[in-house]
């Protein structure tokens, strides 16, 4: 049995800002430990009897960074599926299970949100051997985790019959809606019902006959889109029209509440979805007053607080049940008890046409990354990274005129139709509409200084003329 793991790594993780953000979210971003959140996921099912190399599917916006990520741990993907639109889980598993059927028509999918924590590693080994022997004669399973806690901000799974011949295996009764806080209380007592965690296990053929047969616009508008897919550098584009033309549904709603064949397995493993700010201040280490702190943190006669540090000292005094969170561009101070209304800030943000909902200070490009220090009227200034080898578009600029000032590193700049060689300490200038290109020649990373001014200092004011990265 070919076992291939499908890492969803699509959301945008709104209930974690002001960290997640739209360009960065969650699963980006290093959470927990100083690895990422898919790197971690990614990691966890390396090395494992029967696993393949991880098929992903992102998001077009986050492909380059989700290539560099896996690269960073020595991962090479079985692919980077991309999905044109987002359309919830439903849709983008039936793209993996068409693409991943196409190559191996007897591949087994082990589906993964790549934002979880699993403390408990070879205990999710385990519960994944066990799904495997049920998949094998044609079983959809799921993992049920065996709740810590009346949780409501999950839904739940009521365990049907047990299965004979594997130990913690179920038929799936039914699934539950998140409860109130008495009605978790009761199911946690009652023993039978289980935090729906959703991972998923199946044969990609079963999945697509089981879509097929409860959601056949989903499973139709998914195989077009794999049908008509195509190359783009390393990555697999899904056809735009085709998979936009998939209702928008969940797994869960779209085959798992429907199939005859759902079982659950029951996992202690030390999971969490890290759906909050409150969940994420649960799976970190603490003081001894309870405290969960990242960065540069002072805390005098606080408790139970999570304090993020990203960019300076915070000092928190005489507080407890708090969450704070520091940014270069943006503070978050909120009750645990609150964390859920964060997502009311990212809806005030979007109503209000702001961007810190959008982006970071810092922004990753495939050639490296640039950073806002500095803006006002007329003017604007960045930092900007260009990895070794690298080399940004063949461009130019209607509104803004750009000055260069190499702080280490070496530039190869192109103006027009001249080309130079650019040291520490030298500089050049770009006139407005002059066609112009920024390369990084050496071996070591170029740093740079940019001083942009004009009427519109936009970055949608880019006209490319070349791009090794196919970008329009």
């Amino acid at each position: 049995m070919k076992i291939y793991p499908v890492i969803l790594s699509g959301g945008a993780g709104t209930r974690l800002w002001p960290l997640s953000r739209a360009v960065m979210p969650k699963q980006l971003l290093p959470l927990v430990t100083d690895k990422t959140m898919l790197q971690e996921t990614a990691l966890r099912v390396r090395g494992w009897p029967g696993l393949m190399a991880p098929l992903v599917v992102c998001g077009n916006e986050h492909r380059f960074l989700v290539a560099e990520q896996l690269r960073g741990v020595g991962i090479t993907p079985h692919g980077i599926l991309l999905e044109p639109a987002g359309r919830n889980t439903a849709p983008a598993v039936a793209a993996a299970a068409a693409f991943l059927k196409a190559q191996d028509p007897d591949a087994v999918m082990l589906v993964l949100p790549a934002d979880h924590v699993i403390e408990k590693n070879e205990a999710f080994r385990v519960a994944v051997e066990r799904a495997a022997a049920q998949v094998e004669q044609g079983a959809l399973a799921t993992f049920g985790i065996v709740p810590s806690a009346p949780e409501t901000g999950y839904g739940y799974i009521r365990r049907g019959e047990p299965l004979p011949g594997c130990d913690d295996c179920y038929k799936i009764e039914r699934f539950v809606e998140k409860p109130d806080r008495n009605t978790a209380e009761g199911f946690v007592a009652d023993g039978g019902f289980y935090w729906n965690s959703g991972m998923f296990m199946f044969r990609a053929d079963r999945f697509l006959a089981e879509i097929g047969k409860h959601a056949p616009t989903i499973a139709e508008a998914a195989g077009a889109a794999v049908q008509s897919a195509y190359r783009d550098l390393d990555f697999c584009r899904l056809d735009e029209a085709a998979f936009a033309a998939s209702p928008s549904d969940s797994i869960d709603y779209a085959v798992m509440e429907h199939t005859r064949d759902g079982v659950v397995v029951a996992a202690d493993i030390g999971w969490s979805d890290v759906g909050s700010w409150s969940a994420l201040a649960d799976v970190q280490d603490k003081d001894a007053n309870g405290n969960a702190i990242r960065g540069d943190v002072y805390l005098d006669s606080t408790s139970n607080t999570l304090v993020r540090a990203e960019s300076r000292i915070v000092a928190v005094v005489g507080v407890k049940d708090l969450v704070v969170v520091e940014t270069n561009d943006a503070v978050l101070v909120a009750h645990k008890d609150m964390v859920q209304r964060v997502k009311n800030v990212v809806d005030h943000l979007k109503g209000n046409e702001r961007t810190e909902h959008l982006y970071h200070t810092k922004v990753y490009r495939p050639w490296g990354y640039y950073e806002g220090i500095d803006a006002g009227d007329r003017f604007q200034v960045k930092r900007i990274c260009v990895k070794p080898g690298e080399k940004l578009s063949l461009q130019m600029h209607h509104h803004r005129a750009e000055h260069w000032i190499v702080v280490s590193g070496t530039a190869r700049v192109t103006c027009g139709d001249n080309v130079t060689l650019l040291s520490e300490n030298e500089s050049t200038y770009i006139p407005i509409g002059m066609t112009h290109r920024l390369e990084n020649p050496g071996k070591l990373p170029l740093h740079l200084i940019e001083v942009q001014s004009g009427s519109y200092l936009g970055e949608d004011d880019i006209v490319r003329f070349e791009d090794i990265y196919k970008r329009a």
